[in-house]
């Protein structure tokens, strides 16, 4: 009876390490990096502008912001420098320096390695990145947009700011590796169709991603736009994402497309003068400061 027990357990220990030995050697899934340069003609930097400001809110999660403040506003000096999130449950996440600085920003990695990044969470270094990233929402991201914030980033100042490598608890470490997946070429999505404009600005916006419950690196796909993703705002303090649905009780069924429009408005002022301190606990880490500049079409057709 012991030696079967035995046996049983090195069968399963063997199995284990198979299986761990496949994950590493097959994932993640990963394309070469495309060769050369992207354009960056003004009116495509102007939109990568826009894109990494107002509406991928990249400036967001890659620039040191005022907890202290309402809206979390960049702080002077600490645009697009990286930062390390608190410790979470799944270990330290790093979102990096995205700054011209080639010894701790992006200004050694290529364009390819960028647009991969965004569109399918493959670092310059081939590694996985945490899914906290939306790249399962950027793979929607045309390339035209896609090369438009690239060649934005290339504009960006060298900021010398050295940080760590996100370091991932298991299981998470192991389950990251199975989301990455190359991506095709994306083609435009026509403003002249406002809602499939709005079901792709509320992809690359994030909208869909906060506002859709999150286990285990993937969003539910029954529950989109649902609510029930969980942020930290502040030590111990949680926020969850509202219900977006048209259900007219929990969700937004009952709003006017003037009072949804409203929502955005109200916070423009803050986001061109300065949002106020707030306590805590009644701060956000619904990015008002950048939506508030949407354009208004893009407003109407989300």
């Amino acid at each position: 009876m012991k030696k079967a027990l035995l046996a049983l357990i090195a069968l399963l220990v063997i199995g284990l390490a198979g299986a761990y030995a496949i994950v590493h050697l097959a994932f993640p899934k990963a394309a070469q990096p495309r060769a050369g340069k992207v354009d960056s003609s003004p009116a495509r930097i102007e939109r990568g502008k826009y894109l990494f400001d107002v509406i991928a809110g990249c400036a967001d999660c890659h620039s040191v912001v005022d907890p202290t403040r309402f809206a979390l506003p960049v702080v002077p000096g600490g645009y697009a420098k990286g930062k390390q999130f608190p410790p979470g449950g799944e270990g330290v996440q790093v979102a990096p320096n995205l700054t011209s600085d080639p010894a701790t920003g992006a200004g050694r990695w290529s364009d390819g390695h960028l647009i991969r990044a965004i569109r399918e969470g493959i670092g310059h270094d081939g590694r996985p990145l945490f899914p906290g990233m939306p790249y399962s929402e950027y793979a929607h991201m045309s390339d035209e947009d896609v090369e438009s914030i690239v060649a934005y980033i290339r504009t960006i100042p060298p900021s010398v700011n050295s940080l760590p490598a996100s370091r991932i608890t298991f299981p998470m470490s192991i389950i990251m590796r199975l989301v990455p997946s190359p991506v095709a070429a994306v083609p435009p999505v026509s403003k002249a169709d406002p809602a499939a404009y709005g079901a792709y600005l509320t992809k690359i916006s994030g909208c869909q991603f906060c506002h859709t419950p999150f286990v285990k690196g993937q969003t539910i796909k029954e529950k989109l736009f649902a609510g029930g993703h969980e942020f930290e705002t502040a030590p111990g303090i949680r926020a969850v994402s509202v219900n977006l649905t048209p259900e007219p009780k929990t969700g937004i069924g009952s709003m006017s497309e003037a009072q949804f429009l409203d929502k955005f408005y109200q916070y423009k002022e803050y986001a061109e003068k300065g949002s106020p301190a707030i306590r805590p606990e009644l701060n956000t880490v619904m990015p008002w400061l950048g939506l508030a500049r949407m354009d208004p079409a893009g407003h109407k057709a989300i």
